[in-house]
């Protein structure tokens, strides 16, 4: 392997460890807000909030200034210590962990940059993942301040908005640590560019049906209407758009948003159902064969774990599973586009020699 090749290697693992880290992130994400934690820490410190509190003052002054927003005082009320300490620990593992990711970027970026193992072209994409991270950490205390003052949770809109943002983080540093990692002079020649357009489309709509997840979280609208596949007696139960405006009803509506969740979860099904159909008859490499049955199992498995979260009321490991499910299932649609994306071009490159 040669000096670039290996330096390409290094960094292409590196950006594979961080979008392991934001996986990570999200699922512990999803547990602060199925545990209610979120609101636990009422202050946003970036650095000298790294450490818990220390000794018993610490704790109660902690715990006090969470006895004066509204969860407590209108929902929690009554709440011992030890309760309180347990919301805390997931609220405090989130923010750490949100640190520990900006260390892990920040430290080999300075490195590689000083080595010179990262080329003029990718350097500003890292120095933008980097920023976009720091950006994401702010969107973060502007969710957790909606939840202060006039409510007893946070904003669905912002949760939502912290949880695509993140997303995008993902998508982002798989799709640079592809660039560097594939070896694209061993790719066969490939399927044609309407098949990479279809599975870009997928990957686009699976990112949103993650999005309306984040609503479903938001308003706990996991934990009504818990049988399937009918929802609330029906098909297509009543009383769904109710509200005085689409947005309202589409984004605000317990109702509406699960049924919402579960017409695009089928769509996303029939979708990859479609381009299995579509990547067999045109034609795919065997590698891109391997990735698509790992895609369709993917799916399926995670259409089974959304159906038990659902009717067993949404326990917390099934809910992380189903979430941590969404990640694969986008993970792996991505890296299928990009391989049908990347042996367009070798193709197009071979055939121009």
């Amino acid at each position: 392997m040669t000096d670039t090749a290996k330096s390409r290697a290094q960094v292409g693992w590196w950006l594979m460890s961080i979008a392991g880290l934001i996986f990570l992130m999200v699922i512990v994400g999803g547990i602060t807000r199925l545990t209610d934690s979120g609101l636990s820490i009422t202050e946003w410190k970036p650095i000298m909030g790294a450490l818990p509190p220390l000794s018993e003052a610490a704790w109660a002054e902690a715990f006090a200034k969470y006895q004066t927003i509204p969860e407590y005082i209108l929902v929690n009320a009554g709440m011992s210590l030890s309760e309180f300490k347990f919301i805390f620990f997931w609220e405090w593992s989130h923010r750490l962990l949100g640190r520990f990711i900006g260390i892990a970027f920040a430290v080999p970026l300075v490195y590689f940059l000083l080595t010179r193992k990262i080329d003029r072209a990718m350097a500003p994409r890292l120095i933008l993942l980097f920023l976009l991270g720091g950006a994401q950490g702010a969107l973060g205390w502007y969710m957790v301040m909606s939840g202060l003052v006039d409510r007893v949770d946070v904003s669905q809109y912002r949760l939502t908005a912290h949880l695509g943002f993140a997303v995008a983080l993902f998508i982002f540093s798989l799709w640079v640590a592809f660039d560097l990692l594939v070896p694209k002079e061993r790719l066969e020649k490939a399927a044609t560019g309407s098949l990479t357009a279809i599975t870009l489309a997928f990957t686009g709509l699976v990112f949103a049906q993650i999005l309306l997840g984040g609503f479903v979280a938001g308003l706990d609208a996991g934990i009504g209407y818990n049988t399937w596949p009918l929802m609330d007696g029906a098909l297509v139960p009543a009383g769904l758009y109710g509200e005085s405006t689409f947005a309202a009803s589409a984004f605000e509506n317990v109702m509406t948003v699960q049924f919402n969740h579960r017409m695009v979860a089928y769509l996303v099904v029939i979708f990859a159902g479609v381009l299995y159909a579509l990547s067999l008859k045109t034609g795919v490499t065997k590698q891109q064969r391997q990735v698509l049955d790992l895609l369709g199992l993917a799916v399926l498995g995670q259409v089974a774990l959304g159906i038990f979260t659902l009717i067993y009321f949404v326990p917390l490991w099934l809910a992380a599973m189903h979430q941590g499910g969404a990640l694969v299932v986008l993970g792996l649609a991505l890296f299928y586009a990009y391989l049908l994306k990347a042996q367009q071009i070798s193709k197009v490159a071979v055939e121009a020699t």
